[in-house]
């Protein structure tokens, strides 16, 4: 007997319009991923993961072709390196050990054995309680670390041209696959510029408080509309969700003509400023530089003109940032100095530390969330889309 299919892959490949016009039923994303294999199939599919696979490479040859070397770092490491309170605890034969959260110190240890310019593509792990709509416990990181000569700013210009280089080869090698994706799931071409734009974080806060509002207002009012659409067609369980979106987004917006120009960037803001940068600045892709030093890790150099400020930097897609770094610190005593400031043990990872005893560069990089580029490039509306097996909280299988 033929068997049953569990999920039928002509609907699974239908766009939300084309279903909704025909009268059939959602497949939601639950059943999607319970049946991962038959899913896989829809020409949607094949197209994000062949953009996946062609992000990677156009990682690799980027960095290959200015110099730097690959390298794999443990996954399984001694000590939670970076914090400890999101990390995953295991058993290592006697011993307790963890996921690693990142390559970071690993990263700046090869650079202090003078490799100078490394890159690294391999698992992250976050047990972080997260349903959002971008965040995974396990997700593809894309991560460099480079000595510089000058200023960090070399390093961030050696990011910025590889994002650069990501986006026109995309559009270049996978026109095909683009559309595909974009017959299920309709999006905007990104749009970026060359340079890209870069701003001051102090810069970022005043340009949210200036157009935040009168853009805030434009998304609210269709909210609103939606609102009453739903009332009026008795969709009472979306009615309540726009409700609640309604009062959440107008209690953000109270707070955003007061945003100070220190004050961390919630998600929210984040996504405001997405919108602001598209319609006043014409572009998606985007830099925000000299981050508050209380928002960095212990290991982050302030700016030695103002140590209020760090010589750090978010990068960011349609509102969402893609990637964290900055200019490391690479003298021993600073390090341990800041870290008894901040009240961070630095006991446990003292290989770390001696590292930059015998002689240490200055320094800095940035970790890439793959997962998430080809989420933002795309525009697709949930990370687990372009996560082939994702896991989260509440996932661990197939």
């Amino acid at each position: 007997a033929a068997i049953r299919l569990p999920l039928q892959l002509e609907d699974a490949g239908r766009s939300n319009a084309e279903l909704d016009a025909l009268g059939l039923p959602r497949v939601d994303q639950s059943t999607r991923l319970d049946n991962r294999v038959i899913d896989l199939r829809t020409s949607a599919n094949q197209g994000i993961f062949r953009i996946q696979s062609t992000v990677c490479a156009l990682f690799r040859e980027f960095l290959l072709g200015h110099g730097f070397t690959e390298i794999h770092s443990p996954k399984m490491i001694a000590t939670a390196s970076e914090g400890g309170a999101d990390v995953f605890k295991l058993t290592y034969f006697d011993r307790k050990a963890f996921l690693a959260q990142s390559p970071q110190l690993y990263k700046q240890m090869a650079l202090m054995g003078d490799l100078e310019r490394v890159f690294e593509i391999g698992p992250v792990f976050r047990s972080e309680k997260s349903f959002t709509h971008r965040h995974m416990t396990e997700f593809t990181g894309l991560d460099m670390e480079m000595t510089f000569k000058d200023d960090y700013h070399e390093v961030l210009d050696m990011l910025e041209n590889l994002f650069l280089h990501i986006f026109e080869g995309l559009n270049a090698r996978c026109k095909r696959e683009i559309e595909a994706v974009r017959a299920q799931y309709p999006f905007e071409d990104l749009k970026f510029q060359r340079p890209a734009l870069r701003m001051r974080f102090s810069e970022a806060c005043a340009m949210l408080r200036e157009f935040g509002p009168a853009v805030g207002a434009k998304q609210l009012e269709q909210l609103l509309q939606q609102q009453a659409s739903a009332e009026a067609a008795g969709k009472d369980e979306l009615a309540r969700e726009l409700k609640q979106l309604v009062h959440d987004m107008q209690q953000h917006l109270a707070t955003v003509p007061t945003h100070a120009d220190d004050d961390d960037l919630s998600t929210r803001d984040e996504k405001l400023l997405g919108v602001v940068m598209h319609e006043q600045k014409g572009t998606d892709f985007y830099v925000v530089d000299k981050f508050p030093t209380a928002l960095r890790p212990f290991y982050t150099m302030a700016d030695p003109t103002d140590a209020h400020w760090s010589n750090s930097y978010d990068i960011f897609i349609r509102g969402e940032e893609v990637t964290s770094g900055a200019q490391r610190i690479h003298d021993s005593a600073m390090l341990l100095a800041n870290g008894k400031r901040l009240g961070v043990d630095l006991k446990p990872i003292q290989d770390y530390v001696d590292s930059f005893q015998y002689g240490a560069p200055p320094h800095g990089g940035g970790g890439i969330g793959m997962e998430r580029v080809v989420m933002l490039f795309l525009q697709l509306d949930n990370i687990r889309k372009s996560s082939m097996f994702p896991r989260d909280p509440g996932r661990l299988s197939p």
